[in-house]
C-alpha cells in the first residue's frame, strides 16, 4: 500500500529540515512533497507551473501550511483551496510561528482544519508533529 502524501509549504529551509526531521523520528513514513511558497503550493495542487505534467489523480491527505510566505502567503492559498471543488475538502493544517490572534482567527474563516503554533524547542517539535502524522494520517477519515 502507498503511503499517504503530504504537502509541506514552508519557505524556511530550517524549519522543513526539522519538519523532515521530526517526521523520521516519529517514524511516520510519509511521502512529503515540500513546497517553498504558496505559488508552488498552489501550482502542486492544480498541475500548473513546474508541476503541469503532475497527475491530479494522486493528491495529498494533507496540507501542513505555513502563513508568512514570500509570492503568495498561506491565507491565499488556503482561499484558493476552498474555493475549488477539487481541493476544498483537502485537510489544512496551518503550522505556523505566527502569535497574531488575526491570523488564528482569519485561518478559521477561511475553512482550516487546524491551527497549530510551531513550538520553538525540538523536542516538543517533534512531538507535535509525531501528534499531526498520528491524528492526521491514522486516525482521521478524509471525505
Amino acid at each position: 500500500m502507498k503511503s499517504k502524501l503530504i504537502l509541506l509549504v514552508e519557505d524556511n529551509p530550517d524549519d522543513v529540515k526539522l519538519t523532515l526531521k521530526a517526521f523520521e523520528r516519529s517514524r511516520l513514513a510519509n511521502e512529503v512533497e515540500v513546497a517553498s511558497d504558496g505559488v508552488e503550493a498552489i501550482d502542486f495542487l492544480f498541475g500548473t507551473g513546474k508541476h503541469a505534467s503532475r497527475d491530479l489523480s494522486i493528491m495529498p491527505e494533507l496540507v501542513l501550511l505555513d502563513l508568512k510566505m514570500p509570492r503568495m502567503d498561506g491565507l491565499e492559498v488556503l482561499r484558493r483551496i476552498r474555493s475549488d471543488e477539487r481541493t476544498k475538502m483537502l485537510p489544512v493544517v496551518v503550522l505556523t510561528s505566527s502569535l497574531e490572534d488575526k491570523d488564528r482567527v482569519e485561518s478559521y474563516r477561511l475553512g482550516t482544519n487546524s491551527y497549530v503554533r510551531k513550538p520553538v524547542d525540538f523536542h516538543q517539535f517533534v512531538d507535535a508533529v509525531l501528534q499531526l502524522g498520528l491524528y492526521w494520517m491514522v486516525l482521521n477519515e478524509t471525505a
